[in-house]
């Protein structure tokens, strides 16, 4: 996974273009999460961000209108919604439920890709993190992915570099445990998190049994606090 990727949702009840797109948009760079219907993708949404939401309109239960209707209550991530139906009225009614873009179904794949690369466009660009982050005595080069402690370099293992530049590029947000996975490729569950999260406070903190910059937020992960 590239550092950085977008983290797109595919919410389709059709398990085999689910699993196609799933394919397809991995090969072209992107992070991808799959759920088969609404109930699904809010479970995700529960604890993953996401960058934006591939939705297909018609799925059992409740429809992708709906979904989007009431995601939009509280969520502005974007969503490209999928249909068969091309008519106006249902392209329209897409938009006005809060969808960013429409695609009817069937749809080349390429086109799929440069709609999904025409709204991450759109975005607003993102605060640039800092090359540095300091903890104390303790500073981290996000560039050169190098910790250091009154100057000195400290060890990290690739996992624990890889949690600690997530965490420090979303310096003061709360990561969730699943979110840190995706975005780490770390295997081992959220119990694996646990464990370097442990590790890297041994590294950070004056006091790791008291942690002040590496922070645990009960029932929603953790967030980096730095100076």
């Amino acid at each position: 996974m590239e550092q950085g990727a977008a983290h797109i949702l595919v919410v389709d009840d059709d398990d085999r273009l689910r699993e196609l797109l799933r394919k397809f948009l991995s090969e072209n760079g992107f992070l991808v999460s799959t759920a088969c219907d609404a109930a699904d993708a809010r479970t995700r949404l529960t604890g993953l961000t996401f960058d934006l939401i591939v939705l297909d309109l018609m799925m059992p239960g409740e429809s992708g209108l709906d979904f989007a209707a009431d995601l939009r209550r509280t969520n502005a991530v974007p969503i490209l919604m999928l249909t068969a139906m091309g008519e106006p009225e249902d392209r329209i009614a897409g938009l006005e439920k809060g969808a960013d873009d429409y695609l009817s179904k069937p749809f080349e794949p390429r086109e799929l890709l440069l709609r999904i690369r025409s709204i991450l466009r759109r975005l607003p660009e993102a605060i640039a993190a800092p090359s540095e982050i300091t903890m104390g005595n303790v500073v981290y080069d996000a560039k050169s992915e190098r910790l250091l402690r009154d100057g000195l370099p400290l060890h990290l293992t690739s996992i624990e570099a890889a949690l600690l530049g997530v965490l420090s590029a979303h310096s003061g947000t709360i990561m969730s445990r699943e979110d840190l996975i995706a975005r780490t490729d770390a295997s081992g569950g959220g119990r694996a998190i646990d464990v370097q999260v442990t590790r890297l406070r041994r590294k950070i903190e004056a006091d790791p049994k008291v942690p002040r910059y590496l922070q645990t937020v009960r029932g929603k992960g953790y967030v980096l606090r730095p100076d």
